[in-house]
Protein backbone atom coordinates (compact mmCIF):
# COMPACT_ATOMS: atom_id res chain seq x y z
CA UNK A 1 0.00 0.00 0.00
CA UNK A 2 2.84 2.52 0.68
CA UNK A 3 4.08 1.30 -2.75
CA UNK A 4 0.79 2.23 -4.04
CA UNK A 5 1.36 5.92 -2.70
CA UNK A 6 4.86 6.84 -4.58
CA UNK A 7 3.13 5.16 -7.60
CA UNK A 8 0.28 7.05 -8.46
CA UNK A 9 2.21 10.21 -7.43
CA UNK A 10 4.54 10.18 -10.04
CA UNK A 11 1.40 9.68 -12.32
CA UNK A 12 0.09 12.91 -10.88
CA UNK A 13 3.75 14.56 -11.39
CA UNK A 14 3.83 13.27 -15.33
CA UNK A 15 0.14 14.43 -15.43
CA UNK A 16 0.86 18.28 -13.95
CA UNK A 17 3.74 18.54 -16.90
CA UNK A 18 1.59 17.05 -19.68
CA UNK A 19 -0.94 20.17 -18.55
CA UNK A 20 1.85 22.48 -18.81
CA UNK A 21 2.70 21.53 -22.57
CA UNK A 22 -1.07 21.43 -23.49
CA UNK A 23 -1.35 24.59 -21.62
CA UNK A 24 1.67 26.74 -23.67
CA UNK A 25 0.76 24.69 -26.96
CA UNK A 26 -2.97 26.87 -26.36
CA UNK A 27 -1.38 30.00 -25.23
CA UNK A 28 0.55 30.04 -28.79
CA UNK A 29 -2.52 29.44 -30.78
CA UNK A 30 -2.10 32.63 -32.55
CA UNK A 31 2.09 33.14 -32.64
CA UNK A 32 2.93 32.96 -36.09
CA UNK A 33 4.98 29.59 -37.18
CA UNK A 34 4.93 28.04 -33.30
CA UNK A 35 5.09 24.34 -33.51
CA UNK A 36 3.06 22.49 -30.88
CA UNK A 37 4.50 20.40 -28.49
CA UNK A 38 3.79 16.87 -27.06
CA UNK A 39 4.41 15.00 -24.28
CA UNK A 40 5.55 11.43 -24.26
CA UNK A 41 5.93 9.13 -21.11
CA UNK A 42 7.51 5.90 -20.12
CA UNK A 43 7.08 3.30 -17.54
CA UNK A 44 9.35 3.08 -14.74
CA UNK A 45 11.18 -0.18 -13.15
CA UNK A 46 9.52 -3.23 -11.95
CA UNK A 47 9.79 -4.95 -8.92
CA UNK A 48 9.71 -8.97 -10.08
CA UNK A 49 8.06 -11.34 -7.61
CA UNK A 50 7.92 -14.31 -10.08
CA UNK A 51 9.90 -14.96 -13.08
CA UNK A 52 7.62 -15.86 -16.45
CA UNK A 53 9.38 -19.41 -17.21
CA UNK A 54 11.22 -19.96 -13.92
CA UNK A 55 10.37 -23.80 -12.85
CA UNK A 56 7.91 -24.85 -10.07
CA UNK A 57 8.29 -27.42 -7.36
CA UNK A 58 6.90 -29.85 -10.06
CA UNK A 59 10.24 -28.83 -12.36
CA UNK A 60 7.78 -27.56 -15.36
CA UNK A 61 8.15 -24.00 -16.26
CA UNK A 62 5.80 -20.97 -15.20
CA UNK A 63 3.97 -19.59 -18.35
CA UNK A 64 3.55 -15.91 -16.26
CA UNK A 65 5.32 -13.95 -14.04
CA UNK A 66 4.34 -11.47 -11.28
CA UNK A 67 5.66 -7.84 -12.04
CA UNK A 68 4.29 -4.77 -10.14
CA UNK A 69 5.50 -1.48 -11.95
CA UNK A 70 6.67 1.62 -9.91
CA UNK A 71 4.59 3.91 -11.54
CA UNK A 72 5.59 6.58 -14.80
CA UNK A 73 7.75 9.17 -15.87
CA UNK A 74 7.98 12.29 -18.79
CA UNK A 75 10.93 11.37 -20.62
CA UNK A 76 10.69 14.02 -23.76
CA UNK A 77 8.68 16.83 -25.41
CA UNK A 78 8.69 16.36 -28.61
CA UNK A 79 8.31 19.72 -31.38
CA UNK A 80 5.63 18.37 -34.01
CA UNK A 81 7.11 20.16 -36.76
CA UNK A 82 4.22 19.82 -39.09
CA UNK A 83 2.64 22.58 -41.27
CA UNK A 84 0.92 25.14 -40.14
CA UNK A 85 -2.29 26.99 -41.68
CA UNK A 86 -1.44 29.77 -43.86
CA UNK A 87 -2.58 33.23 -43.81
CA UNK A 88 -3.09 35.60 -46.25
CA UNK A 89 -1.96 39.47 -45.33
CA UNK A 90 -1.07 41.82 -48.32
CA UNK A 91 2.31 42.13 -46.61
CA UNK A 92 5.44 41.64 -49.37
CA UNK A 93 7.43 41.45 -46.32
CA UNK A 94 5.44 38.24 -44.63
CA UNK A 95 7.14 35.14 -46.33
CA UNK A 96 5.61 31.45 -45.94
CA UNK A 97 7.47 28.38 -46.00
CA UNK A 98 5.95 25.17 -47.63
CA UNK A 99 7.42 22.59 -47.15
CA UNK A 100 10.71 21.71 -44.65
CA UNK A 101 13.25 24.43 -43.83
CA UNK A 102 14.07 27.45 -41.79
CA UNK A 103 15.19 31.32 -41.77
CA UNK A 104 18.19 32.05 -40.70
CA UNK A 105 18.59 34.84 -38.01
CA UNK A 106 21.43 36.72 -36.96
CA UNK A 107 21.50 36.77 -33.29
CA UNK A 108 24.70 38.68 -32.23
CA UNK A 109 27.21 36.56 -34.05
CA UNK A 110 25.09 33.50 -33.73
CA UNK A 111 23.01 31.83 -36.23
CA UNK A 112 19.83 30.91 -34.83
CA UNK A 113 16.69 29.64 -37.26
CA UNK A 114 12.73 29.87 -37.07
CA UNK A 115 10.01 29.73 -38.94
CA UNK A 116 8.38 32.63 -38.57
CA UNK A 117 8.48 34.92 -41.78
CA UNK A 118 6.95 38.19 -40.38
CA UNK A 119 9.88 40.33 -41.42
CA UNK A 120 10.57 43.75 -41.11
CA UNK A 121 12.37 46.77 -42.57
CA UNK A 122 14.89 48.42 -40.41
CA UNK A 123 15.54 51.72 -40.37
CA UNK A 124 19.44 50.99 -42.20
CA UNK A 125 17.35 49.70 -45.44
CA UNK A 126 17.69 45.24 -43.89
CA UNK A 127 15.11 42.78 -43.43
CA UNK A 128 14.39 41.67 -39.89
CA UNK A 129 12.52 39.48 -37.64
CA UNK A 130 10.43 41.21 -34.74
CA UNK A 131 12.97 41.25 -32.34
CA UNK A 132 15.13 43.25 -34.77
CA UNK A 133 17.77 40.41 -35.79
CA UNK A 134 19.24 40.89 -39.48
CA UNK A 135 17.70 37.79 -41.53
CA UNK A 136 20.76 35.57 -43.22
CA UNK A 137 22.08 35.90 -46.11
CA UNK A 138 21.43 40.12 -45.18
CA UNK A 139 18.14 41.62 -47.50
CA UNK A 140 18.90 45.42 -48.11
CA UNK A 141 16.10 46.97 -49.44
CA UNK A 142 17.02 50.51 -50.86
CA UNK A 143 15.48 53.15 -49.78
CA UNK A 144 14.01 53.92 -53.39
CA UNK A 145 12.07 50.83 -53.57
CA UNK A 146 8.40 50.84 -54.50
CA UNK A 147 7.70 47.51 -55.63
CA UNK A 148 9.43 44.11 -53.76
CA UNK A 149 8.91 40.89 -54.77
CA UNK A 150 10.05 37.33 -54.19
CA UNK A 151 9.88 34.06 -56.14
CA UNK A 152 8.86 30.42 -55.14
CA UNK A 153 12.77 29.75 -55.14
CA UNK A 154 13.79 32.72 -52.94
CA UNK A 155 14.71 35.55 -55.77
CA UNK A 156 14.22 38.57 -54.51
CA UNK A 157 13.97 41.81 -56.52
CA UNK A 158 13.44 45.53 -55.53
CA UNK A 159 12.52 47.81 -57.86
CA UNK A 160 11.77 52.05 -58.15
CA UNK A 161 8.58 53.71 -59.24
CA UNK A 162 10.00 53.18 -63.24
CA UNK A 163 10.85 48.83 -62.62
CA UNK A 164 13.84 49.76 -62.41
CA UNK A 165 16.01 46.71 -60.69
CA UNK A 166 17.72 48.35 -58.03
CA UNK A 167 18.71 45.45 -55.83
CA UNK A 168 18.15 41.58 -56.37
CA UNK A 169 19.42 38.50 -54.65
CA UNK A 170 18.35 35.20 -53.15
CA UNK A 171 18.00 34.17 -49.88
CA UNK A 172 18.81 30.76 -48.37
CA UNK A 173 17.25 28.25 -46.04
CA UNK A 174 18.52 25.84 -43.67
CA UNK A 175 17.02 22.28 -42.86
CA UNK A 176 17.87 19.34 -40.61
CA UNK A 177 17.79 16.00 -39.97
CA UNK A 178 16.24 15.87 -37.17
CA UNK A 179 14.31 19.21 -36.60
CA UNK A 180 12.76 17.77 -33.32
CA UNK A 181 16.04 17.87 -31.59
CA UNK A 182 16.25 21.92 -32.25
CA UNK A 183 16.47 23.86 -28.74
CA UNK A 184 13.25 26.54 -28.18
CA UNK A 185 14.86 29.36 -27.85
CA UNK A 186 11.94 31.64 -26.94
CA UNK A 187 10.86 34.63 -29.42
CA UNK A 188 9.63 31.85 -32.40
CA UNK A 189 13.98 31.14 -32.35
CA UNK A 190 15.60 27.67 -32.32
CA UNK A 191 18.95 26.23 -31.72
CA UNK A 192 21.13 23.82 -32.99
CA UNK A 193 22.03 21.06 -30.47
CA UNK A 194 23.83 18.14 -30.98
CA UNK A 195 20.64 15.79 -30.97
CA UNK A 196 19.70 18.11 -33.90
CA UNK A 197 22.63 17.61 -36.33
CA UNK A 198 24.34 20.35 -38.01
CA UNK A 199 22.12 22.65 -40.47
CA UNK A 200 21.87 22.21 -43.98
CA UNK A 201 21.87 25.43 -46.16
CA UNK A 202 20.01 25.63 -49.84
CA UNK A 203 17.60 27.48 -51.53
CA UNK A 204 14.17 27.49 -51.70
CA UNK A 205 12.57 25.21 -54.06
CA UNK A 206 15.08 22.82 -54.90
CA UNK A 207 16.04 19.23 -53.52
CA UNK A 208 14.77 19.15 -49.70
CA UNK A 209 13.54 22.52 -49.26
CA UNK A 210 10.41 24.19 -49.66
CA UNK A 211 9.27 26.76 -51.51
CA UNK A 212 8.04 30.53 -50.55
CA UNK A 213 4.90 32.24 -50.69
CA UNK A 214 5.21 36.33 -50.16
CA UNK A 215 2.30 37.98 -48.45
CA UNK A 216 1.03 34.75 -46.75
CA UNK A 217 2.04 33.63 -42.94
CA UNK A 218 2.56 30.26 -41.73
CA UNK A 219 0.24 30.57 -38.67
CA UNK A 220 0.58 28.19 -35.41
CA UNK A 221 -0.01 24.08 -36.00
CA UNK A 222 -1.79 23.68 -32.98
CA UNK A 223 -5.25 22.09 -33.02
CA UNK A 224 -7.14 23.19 -30.32
CA UNK A 225 -9.60 20.81 -30.52
CA UNK A 226 -7.14 17.97 -29.96
CA UNK A 227 -5.19 19.51 -27.23
CA UNK A 228 -8.53 20.42 -25.54
CA UNK A 229 -9.18 16.82 -26.00
CA UNK A 230 -5.53 15.87 -24.14
CA UNK A 231 -6.50 18.40 -21.83
CA UNK A 232 -9.56 16.93 -20.39
CA UNK A 233 -7.55 12.86 -20.53
CA UNK A 234 -5.05 14.31 -18.99
CA UNK A 235 -7.13 15.63 -15.89
CA UNK A 236 -8.73 12.71 -15.84
CA UNK A 237 -5.52 10.73 -15.76
CA UNK A 238 -4.67 13.15 -12.97
CA UNK A 239 -8.08 12.77 -10.65
CA UNK A 240 -7.72 8.59 -11.20
CA UNK A 241 -4.07 8.70 -9.51
CA UNK A 242 -5.20 11.32 -6.67
CA UNK A 243 -8.25 8.84 -6.10
CA UNK A 244 -5.60 6.02 -5.96
CA UNK A 245 -3.35 7.83 -3.29
CA UNK A 246 -6.97 8.18 -1.10
CA UNK A 247 -7.70 4.43 -1.56
CA UNK A 248 -4.31 3.67 -0.56
CA UNK A 249 -4.72 5.51 2.53
CA UNK A 250 -7.88 4.37 3.69
CA UNK A 251 -6.63 1.05 3.36
CA UNK A 252 -3.87 1.78 5.41
CA UNK A 253 -6.56 3.62 8.28
CA UNK A 254 -8.24 0.11 8.19
CA UNK A 255 -5.32 -1.57 9.05
CA UNK A 256 -3.99 0.96 11.49
CA UNK A 257 -7.56 0.85 12.89
CA UNK A 258 -7.14 -3.63 13.91
CA UNK A 259 -5.59 -2.75 16.85
CA UNK A 260 -7.46 -0.99 19.47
Amino acid sequence: MIRCLYTAATGMLAEQINQDVIANNLANVQTVGFKAARAEFQDLMYQVYRQAGAETTSGSPLPLGMEVGLGSRLTAIQKLFTQGDYQQTGNRFDWAIEGEGFYQIDNNGTTVYTRSGNFKVSKEGYLVNTEGLKLIPQVSVPQETVNFTIDNGGTWTATDKNGTTLATGRIELARFINPAGLTSLGRNLYGVTEGSGDAMTGNPDTEGFGIITQSFLEMSNVNVVDEMVQMIIGQRAYEINSKSIQTADNMLQIVNNLKR
